[in-house]
């Protein structure tokens, strides 16, 4: 029997498995601007801005995390996500396609939280 639940357990995990290699925190953070920025954009009524929003929830949390294993203080954490978001804000109302295609990386990245 815990055979059969830590079998179910693993390949539940394994579905929702985050990438493989470890981002650094300016990587993550990069990602967590772009999916907010992308998300506030797009705006939350279409199936596109939910996945957006899906994105940035996990992004954001992820960097939160980061920051505290790279012990960053709470608020220079929260500095560091709000100019991400706000330079991609610009980026991507520019259309800069070098932002699109990370945000884009970003997405890929995203575990499906729904």
């Amino acid at each position: 029997m815990f055979a059969t639940a830590g079998l179910a357990l693993l390949i539940f995990t394994g579905a929702q498995a985050a990438p493989v290699r470890a981002l650094a925190y300016d990587e993550v953070v990069r990602c967590a601007g772009l999916t907010s920025a992308a998300s506030e954009l797009e705006g939350g009524e279409s199936p596109e801005g939910r996945s957006l929003y899906d994105a940035t929830l996990y992004w954001s949390l992820t960097a939160i995390q980061a920051s505290q294993t790279a012990g960053r203080a709470p608020a220079a954490a929260e500095a560091d996500q709000t100019r991400a978001r706000i330079r991609a804000v610009r980026e991507l109302t520019a259309d800069d396609a070098e932002a699109r295609a990370a945000l884009q990386a970003c997405r890929a990245r995203t575990p499906r939280l729904g």
